[in-house]
């Protein structure tokens, strides 16, 4: 477990990135989406740069001081993209990233339902 604390940002963005949509998509297809363009158009909107940032906004003030480290770790690695929207949206993913290979799974799931609402709202 202790080698995943030190991954860089990027590689902590890539699994979460990863495992956000996996559960982004049994989400779409729990509420009894079939068809593919609708799965794809629907899972766009919890998954995008613009919504990833979004929900990062509205989660800061419930985010550990770990937390808050390992988003910056995500959010300060070298992207090409250096736009607001996609370096936090990076941290955000990282964040997932970082939970899910710790293993911290009761906390994962909760910032990821916390993110579904966000974007329901």
């Amino acid at each position: 477990m202790d080698k995943y604390k030190l991954l860089n940002g990027g590689d902590l963005a890539f699994i979460g990135d990863a495992y956000l949509e996996i559960r982004i998509r049994k989400y779409v297809i729990d509420k009894g989406i079939t068809s593919l363009s609708k799965l794809h158009n629907e899972c766009v909107k919890y998954v995008s740069r613009t919504s990833q940032y979004k929900i990062i906004q509205n989660l800061m003030e419930e985010l550990s001081e770990e937390e808050i480290e390992i988003f910056k770790r995500g959010r300060n690695y070298n992207y090409k993209d250096k736009s607001q929207e996609y370096v936090n949206a990076s941290g955000y993913e990282a964040l997932i990233g970082y939970l899910y290979l710790n293993n911290l799974n009761e906390r994962l799931d909760y910032l990821i339902e916390k993110s579904i609402k966000i974007i329901e709202k």
